[in-house]
């Protein structure tokens, strides 16, 4: 598990002048802390754990040397200056299920032959205690055939007992589409490309 070094956020600095300072905001929350706790992240160290974790990942946070198993529950991204400007935790409680979303990896789509792999769905909620929690599903679509599509409920998610999921067990992940054969040959498009230059 990653863990995340914080400091406490006195809310006398506001947040604008922290991320001047290369700084990323956020709140610890959870049922069994008196109130939320602000803190300051040292920008770099939010984007190395982003490149390996995201929304639905669980992290030890070390606030000032106090250690807490967290869930990344909510990440605000800037984009006009592309970069994370607030980042929220939920502090874990191992008998409590909490809230969370697990993104959804295909795997084996080399093999998916005579089709073209759409997918539909890039997440799947779910609640569940803290060590049954994941942050991503992969979904073997290697097998499929054109026509064929895989479901919420045919995920390995839904048929594990520690987890409720949350999202319509109807709704489609991926389907394998017929390819239409109405696509130009590369001699035509050249012929198109100079007519229109």
């Amino acid at each position: 598990m990653n863990t995340l070094k914080a400091e406490k956020r006195s809310m006398d600095v506001k947040a604008k002048k922290l991320r001047r300072e290369g700084y990323v905001t956020g709140n610890v929350f959870g049922r069994e802390m008196k109130e939320s706790v602000p803190v300051k992240i040292e920008k770099a160290t939010v984007d190395r754990l982003l490149k390996t974790c995201h929304k639905g990942s669980q992290v030890m946070l070390d606030i000032e040397g106090e250690k807490m198993n967290v869930l990344v529950k909510d990440v605000e991204f800037n984009p006009l200056k592309g970069q994370v400007d607030e980042i929220d935790f939920q502090a874990l409680v191992s008998n409590e299920k909490v809230h969370s979303v697990a993104e959804i990896v295909l795997v084996g789509h080399e093999k998916a032959a005579g089709g073209v792999l759409e997918q539909l769905l890039e997440e799947v909620q779910f609640k569940a205690y803290p060590s049954a929690l994941v942050d991503k599903v992969e979904v073997d679509v290697s097998n499929m055939k054109v026509g064929d599509s895989i479901k919420v409920k045919d995920l390995i998610l839904s048929s594990d007992k520690d987890v409720d999921v949350m999202t319509d067990p109807e709704t489609t992940v991926v389907t394998l589409q017929y390819v239409h054969n109405n696509v130009p040959d590369d001699d035509e498009d050249e012929a198109a490309a100079e007519t229109a230059e």
